[in-house]
């Protein structure tokens, strides 16, 4: 007997025998459901057999049969008012459990729960929800509506990736019939918003209406996608609609998991609590950072991967360094608690950086990872892994702390058939094209290519993916455009200076420029301009224009 939680309250199963009833009840079931017709198949105990054990045992037992296959509408909503009536918690079962799993499904879509949450839940009690995920997003109910609307190519995600590769596709081909899905109203350059956080650029700099970066001649659906069917060639929006296309781009970012650390989500913004990973706390680490003279400064990095894998120091670098110039350094004591094992993933740029944690006294604590936080009283809780993997909780005092959160792919991606087992988009790092399902390509931060997540990262990807699909529709010649896996971080170390990071796969050194002009592996003064004034001007002027300087993908021979 395999019994799977879908809630706390309900569970399913496969085909249940009567002697197996007194178990359940042990187990601490309260009712039995049945979804199996009696006489379904020859080595099957009927309902009647199942209830008297159940009534043995001090069971309820409810009997809701439905054919294999055919889950109705009327059905699921009977499934929902038995599961409001029957004590709980309940066990339902079927031949295999997956009709159980479905009733369920489609009576939480009713109740309103996202569908992602629903898929997971099925998925991780072993039930692919696929085939009925329109009428879960249809609020459990099948779809009336028409056939919705279809695009040569429809791009998920209104970001960085998003917008750049759908500018490289119309660049190369200007009548390509090209749909960008996403339902945000405002476009953040996020690599500012560390500049933001050090009092170096007005977050106003940092924000564009969507509308007005939409490439020409791209059509908007403003929706979120709610699933994807790949064998159907379509994806499923908010409220059902369907959008089908002939090629996809999954471009969505990843989700900032704030709810990941017990505490932080209620403390966000005050009590010292800031992060530059959203744009309106950035302006308060600023603040904090101004304020504090005197006083112990936690700054923590989660396990990877995350976008800007620098980020975290950066942060910490700006302020420290503002604290230096203040004349308060020598009094205040900062901590960068780190998840990691190593300062930074790629060594030849750690020496560098290492000049400055003992310029500024810096307390490094590696595989330190945040877990909960108490704002009003000042503490946060890290578990530390120890010597031969053992761990321990370690409490730490702050006057401020700057949190970044752990951080997946976006729900209804982690959960669709398009993703690898640890949810990420499922690509071939090379190419960028999805491993399994042919005319559907990935980029950005939601793809598993063993790459750093940053905008470079994106600015570099998106040529290779517009290259590489219209190639597949036989609009350009020659060969794949191959990724060498290029991403960049320029680590702000100081007010003016920069030591720029730039690599591929393997930890393999990519610099865009002679060593004689900015040598990344030293702090650089013309590396802090590059980031200041042209980065900028170059991801609203080119990259997101489709224009590809510094971007041109090589192709294979």
């Amino acid at each position: 007997m395999e019994v799977k939680s879908l809630t706390p309250t309900v569970s399913v199963a496969p085909q249940i025998l009567p002697e197996e009833v007194a178990a359940l009840a042990a187990a601490g079931f309260r009712a039995i459901l049945c979804n199996r017709p009696d006489g379904e198949g020859a080595d099957q105990p009927g309902f009647g057999e199942v209830a008297r054990a159940a009534s043995l045992a001090g069971l309820e037992a409810a009997y809701l049969p439905v054919a294999s296959g055919k889950v109705t509408d009327a059905e699921a909503e009977a499934f929902a008012r038995l599961l409001d009536r029957l004590p709980k918690p309940v066990l339902a079962y079927c031949r295999t459990g997956t009709r159980s799993a479905t009733l369920w499904s489609l009576a939480e879509a009713a109740r309103g729960r996202p569908l992602p949450e629903i898929v997971a839940a099925a998925k991780a009690a072993g039930h692919d929800m696929a085939a009925v995920a329109r009428r879960i997003a249809n609020g459990g109910r099948t779809p009336t509506g028409g056939g919705g609307i279809r695009h040569e190519v429809v791009v998920v995600g209104g970001g960085a990736a998003g917008i750049a590769v759908a500018s490289s596709l119309r660049a190369r081909k200007p009548d390509l019939d090209i749909a960008i899905v996403d339902p945000a109203d405002i476009h953040y350059y996020q690599p500012g918003w560390t500049m933001v956080g050090g009092g170096v650029f007005d977050p106003r700099r940092t924000a564009k209406t969507m509308a007005s970066l939409i490439p020409p001649g791209v059509t908007w659906i403003r929706a979120a996608v709610a699933a994807f069917e790949p064998e159907n060639d379509a994806i499923i929006l908010d409220g059902c609609r369907v959008v089908t296309y002939g090629k996809l781009v999954v471009a969505p970012g990843l989700k900032l998991d704030w709810g990941g650390i017990e505490g932080l989500a209620e403390t966000l913004g005050r009590n010292g609590v800031t992060s530059n990973y959203r744009y309106d706390l950035a302006p308060y680490t600023w603040e904090l950072v101004q304020g504090l003279k005197r006083g112990t400064a936690v700054f923590t990095q989660p396990p990877m991967p995350i976008k800007c894998a620098g980020a975290p120091q950066k942060a910490m670098y700006l302020a420290a360094d503002h604290w230096r110039a203040a004349g308060v350094l020598k009094d205040v004591d900062i901590r960068f608690c780190n998840a990691g094992a190593v300062l930074f993933g790629v060594k030849d740029y750690v020496p560098a950086l290492m000049e400055y944690v003992r310029r500024y006294g810096i307390n490094l604590h590696f595989q330190e990872t945040l877990t909960r936080i108490d704002g009003p009283a000042r503490t946060a809780w890290f578990t530390r892994i120890g010597p031969g993997g053992a761990t321990e909780t370690v409490e730490r005092r702050f006057d401020m702390i700057h949190v970044v959160p752990p951080q997946v792919a976006p729900d209804f991606l982690r959960v669709s058939p398009l993703a690898d087992g640890a949810g990420w988009m499922d690509v071939d790092q090379a190419t960028l094209r999805h491993r399994r399902y042919p005319g559907i390509y990935g980029l950005g931060d939601a793809c598993n290519a063993p790459n750093a997540k940053t905008a470079a990262a994106a600015r570099k990807q998106a040529p290779i993916v517009a290259h590489n699909l219209l190639r597949d529709m036989g609009a350009v010649q020659g060969g794949d455009a191959i990724y060498d896996g290029y991403g960049s971080c320029p680590l702000t170390v100081e007010r003016g200076k920069i030591v720029l990071a730039e690599f591929g796969f393997g930890g393999r050194l990519l610099p865009s420029f002679p060593a004689w002009l900015i040598d990344g592996r030293r702090p650089s003064r013309l590396a802090w301009l590059l980031k200041e004034r042209m980065l900028p001007w170059m991801y609203w002027k080119a990259m997101l224009r489709g224009r590809e300087w510094l971007a041109r993908p090589e192709l294979a021979a």
